[in-house]
């Protein structure tokens, strides 16, 4: 069986198969996917919503590895691999998903060359970001810095329209301590860095919604490189900027 070549293939090819294959799910806030140590049923296409992924630890402590976009695939490698899920996955809002069952998609990725070359090239891609997170560890970053970068990150990967001339604004729920889990900082900490934000006409975050108010200035606590005159950073620079690897600030 021959593979068309990386360029060949469509970058929704996947996306677009697995639709077809599944059925919908119209979810509420809160609801949970699927829990950490579950046995893989199938994966989930998100089409609409934010997903948390979280882990636990046995004193139950939690920590938010990511936070999912709509477009991305939840389970596939465990389906793949028959893996246990290694993490929760829970909505944020009301989102829409699309269940393919493990049998369904085993068959795809047997019978489909594009589609199964589409599956390697998402897992690459994922096993890039969780090399770049792990490289991260042991950096000293300030929970400002910290904070900048999850906010930029999210403003940049999450659809955001602009709101007037410059304020970017990004439909999401998430609490103070959601916040805190992502970034590895206590509650308290991120209330007051957000208060600070706000303050400085940064950023603000209400219950549902994140407005960024200043982006060059977020970048400059970030500790990014800011742009080339007329260019925007491209969503890749700043998804590993804000996993720890890009510039540290002096």
């Amino acid at each position: 069986m021959s593979f068309p070549h990386d360029s060949e293939v469509p970058a929704d090819c996947l996306a677009r198969q697995l639709e077809a294959e599944g059925f919908v799910c119209s979810l509420p806030a809160r609801a949970i996917l699927f829990m950490e140590g579950d046995v893989p049923r199938g994966i989930h296409l998100i089409s609409h919503g934010h997903i948390k992924l979280t882990v636990c630890s046995r004193e139950g402590r939690v920590l938010i590895v990511k936070i999912i976009d709509p477009g991305e695939i939840l389970g596939l490698h465990n389906c793949i691999t028959g893996a246990p899920y290694e993490m929760t996955a829970q909505t944020l809002q009301a989102s829409r998903v699309s269940f393919v069952k493990r049998e369904d998609l085993l068959r795809l990725m047997r019978n489909n060359p594009e589609a199964c070359v589409a599956a390697t090239q998402r897992l690459s891609r994922t096993c890039h970001e969780a090399y770049s997170q792990v490289g991260s560890v042991g950096f000293s970053q300030s929970a400002s810095e910290k904070l900048a970068r999850f906010l930029l990150a999210l403003s940049t990967e999450n659809g955001c329209e602009k709101d007037g001339c410059d304020t970017l604004r990004v439909e999401l729920d998430l609490t103070h301590d959601e916040i805190a889990q992502a970034i590895g900082a206590s509650r308290e900490t991120v209330t007051r860095a957000l208060a600070n934000f706000r303050k400085k006409q940064l950023a603000n975050l209400t219950r549902t919604m994140l407005l960024v108010k200043n982006r060059p200035e977020l970048e400059k606590i970030a500790g990014l490189t800011p742009p080339d005159p007329g260019k925007h950073s491209s969503v890749s620079a700043l998804r590993s900027a804000a996993l720890g690897t890009g510039r540290q600030a002096s």
